[in-house]
């Protein structure tokens, strides 16, 4: 019998869109296998991902040459149950019946691959306790 419960949904919020939250969504998407709605933003959004995550994203297998940094909207956070920054400041609209967070982790921006991994693994630890907490928590 098919799943008909409402899919949780999550925002990743960066400045750029370039790195953390790219990152962050890249790995909900592959690790909640379709279980999970996702979305990320970027609050001043630059004109590419960078390349330094890019290639540290493919050394563990996910692709992101296709993406491309979004403009953070207000119908993105609305239609969105959990909204995680990381470094975006006052920039995001809030609303009332959302679950915010706020992970501090550092920007990857001008930083070469040494020091994006770290920062690659990081994120990816917390997803990981993000989509258990979202998957237990279903109605």
């Amino acid at each position: 019998m098919p799943d008909t419960r409402p899919k949780p949904s999550v925002l990743f919020v960066c400045v750029h869109n370039a790195g953390r939250s790219q990152m962050a969504a890249a790995f909900l998407a592959h690790h909640a296998q379709g279980q999970v709605e996702v979305r990320s933003a970027g609050s001043a959004p630059a004109d590419a991902v960078n390349p330094a995550v890019v290639k540290a994203m493919t050394e563990v297998g996910i692709d992101l040459s296709a993406q491309t940094p979004k403009a953070l909207t207000t119908e993105a956070v609305q239609a969105s149950d959990v909204v995680i920054t990381m470094g975006c400041g006052d920039a995001c609209p809030v609303f009332p019946g959302k679950t915010y967070l706020d992970w501090q982790l550092d920007d990857p921006a001008g930083q070469g691959i040494e020091a994006v991994r770290p920062i690659r693994d990081e994120i990816e630890r917390r997803i990981c306790g993000l989509l258990t907490d979202l998957l237990a928590a279903r109605p």
